[in-house]
C-alpha cells in the first residue's frame, strides 16, 4: 500500500468522520450555544478542502495510485453520508433528499466498480454534472450544519436551496451515468439470456 501526502490527506478526511459525528454526542452542557454547529461546519469544510487538495497534489507530484483512486471517493462518500445522517437526525434535511443522495452514491459506486471489472470504466468517467452536484452538496452541507445567519444571510435557506439543487443534479447525473452504461448492461443481459 503506497503512502504519500495525498493519501495521508485522504486518511485525514476519513479520520474526521468520527470527529464530526462525536460532536453531536457531546452533552449539551459541554458546548456553548452554536459552538457544536460551527465546529461541525468547519470540520466538513476542512474535509472538503482536503478532497480537492489531495487530488491536486497527486496529479501535480505524479503520485497517483490505484489505491488512492479507490480510497479518495470512498472517503468523500463516507463524509457526505455521515453529514447527511447527522442533518437528518437534526431535522435539517428531508428524508427523501438524504435517501436520493445516498442511494445515488451507492448505485453509481456499484456501477463504476462493475464497469471497471468488465473493462468499460471510461463509459462512466466523472462528468461535469457530477462535479456540479458535488459542488452544490459541498456548499449546502456546511450551511446546514452551521444553521445560523452569516452576515444577515440565512445559512438555513442557502443550504436548503442548494441541497435541493444537489438532489436534482443527483438524479440527473445518475440517469446520465446509467444511460452511458446501458449498452454494456444490455450486452451482458443479452449474453446471459443466450447462455
Amino acid at each position: 500500500m503506497p503512502f504519500n501526502i495525498p493519501i495521508a490527506l485522504t486518511w485525514l478526511r476519513i479520520a474526521m468522520i468520527p470527529l464530526l459525528v462525536c460532536l453531536y454526542y457531546l452533552p449539551d452542557t459541554w458546548t456553548a450555544s452554536g459552538w457544536r454547529d460551527c465546529a461541525a461546519a468547519i470540520a466538513f469544510i476542512i474535509a472538503a478542502v482536503t478532497d480537492w487538495f489531495d487530488g491536486y497534489l497527486a496529479r501535480r507530484w505524479n503520485q497517483t495510485s490505484a489505491f488512492g483512486a479507490f480510497l479518495d471517493p470512498v472517503a468523500d462518500k463516507l463524509m457526505v453520508v455521515a453529514a447527511l445522517l447527522i442533518l437528518l437526525q437534526l431535522g435539517r434535511v428531508d428524508m427523501l433528499i438524504a435517501l436520493v443522495i445516498i442511494g445515488r452514491e451507492l448505485t453509481i459506486s456499484a456501477l463504476r466498480e462493475w464497469m471497471a471489472k468488465i473493462g468499460a470504466a471510461s463509459s462512466v468517467a466523472v462528468h461535469r454534472l457530477g462535479k456540479f452536484k458535488t459542488a452544490s452538496q459541498m456548499v449546502a452541507i456546511p450551511c446546514l450544519l452551521y444553521w445560523q445567519p452569516i452576515r444577515g444571510v440565512s445559512s438555513q435557506l442557502v443550504g436548503t436551496v442548494l441541497i435541493v439543487v444537489a438532489a436534482i443534479l443527483t438524479v440527473w447525473s445518475m440517469c446520465y451515468y446509467l444511460k452511458k452504461a446501458w449498452p454494456e448492461i444490455q450486452a451482458r443481459l443479452a449474453w446471459c439470456s443466450v447462455g
